[in-house]
């Protein structure tokens, strides 16, 4: 009988071991967590692939995350991005490791634990401990970081990060009615409001008054990682296509595909988001405070051809 009990706890020993080296290599290779997830100076979060019913706020929030020496970075915004924080971000907390668990002490959102699992040499998957909800991370240096990447993929929350995109200037093409526009404004509010304006260049964006309201479309290009369409479809009925390209963290290029214009608009009031809550001097940006982000499926198309 003991013989047999014996036999039964090896076997079951093999198995679990057996099990874990499969589904984690850092166990595999004697690779401790903490110094695999501190070999990467960068974690994306590629929230577009999040599953699960749950929500970690911070994770929502951030773009990257870092972990260095036991303190946890984020960036939250893309605009200077690669520069907050050395490329690291702000610090949001603290963390350490047990085994393949992450725990993590966000200093707004709290105590949270995730199973990390490796899913190749600089993707792993954080399956959060308490709830139904697992994110998918991709390791980077920062020389070596595709920040285009990042600006495109998340297009929507690059528009959102200034309160008011002011038009400095405008090149070919013919007459049309977009050319009274000198301001937009792309808000949260279920990622597809924008709002425009005639008002004159130079109004401070406080006191701008937004004419028109509508909702927009972003849509991949195929075989173009650095283009998208922006439809605005106003309230009115309105329509208006563009080519949309991003110069920097500042500035945006619009090409009119109707009238062949080329716009160039820059961001005025830059929206910071910190550890959880938003500071910024712009009263019109309030309604953003808070702001996580949400799964986005855009619809792919064919690259038109312009006349």
């Amino acid at each position: 009988m003991k013989r047999i009990k014996l036999l039964l706890i090896l076997l079951v020993s093999g198995l679990t071991f057996t099990s874990c080296v499969v589904r984690n290599d850092i166990v595999e290779d004697g690779f401790s967590l903490s110094q695999y997830i501190s070999s990467y100076d960068l974690w994306y979060v590629d929230y577009h692939k999040t599953t699960g019913t749950g929500d970690v706020p911070f994770l929502s929030r951030a773009f990257t995350i870092s972990f260095l020496n036991g303190t946890m970075y984020a960036n939250n915004n893309i605009v200077d991005i690669g520069k907050t924080g050395n490329g690291l971000g702000v610090i949001v907390g603290s963390y350490g490791t047990f085994g393949t668990v992450l725990e993590t002490r966000h200093d707004i959102d709290g105590y949270y634990e995730f199973d990390v699992v490796q899913l190749s040499s600089n993707r792993i998957r954080l399956d959060d401990l308490s709830q139904n909800v697992s994110y998918y991370l991709v390791g980077y240096q920062r020389n070596s970081f595709d920040y285009d990447m990042l600006f495109y993929d998340n297009i929507e929350y690059f528009l959102q990060e200034y309160v008011a995109w002011e038009r400095t200037g405008a090149s070919g093409g013919t007459a049309n009615p977009f050319d009274y526009e000198h301001y937009l404004q792309f808000t949260p509010e279920n990622d597809v409001t924008f709002y425009s304006s005639h008002d004159p260049f130079g109004t401070n964006v406080d006191y701008i008054n937004w004419d028109f309201t509508g909702g927009y479309i972003v849509q991949n290009v195929q075989g173009e990682n650095n283009l998208k369409y922006l439809t605005l479809n106003y309230d009115n009925g309105d329509t208006e296509e563009f080519d949309l390209t991003v110069i920097n963290d500042g500035t945006i290029e619009l090409y009119h595909v109707g009238s062949g214009t080329t716009y160039i608009f820059s961001g005025r009031g830059f929206i910071q988001y910190l550890k959880g809550e938003k500071t910024s001097t712009s009263k019109p940006a309030v309604r953003n405070s808070g702001r996580k982000r949400t799964k986005i499926e855009r619809e792919t198309v064919p690259k038109r051809t312009l006349k």
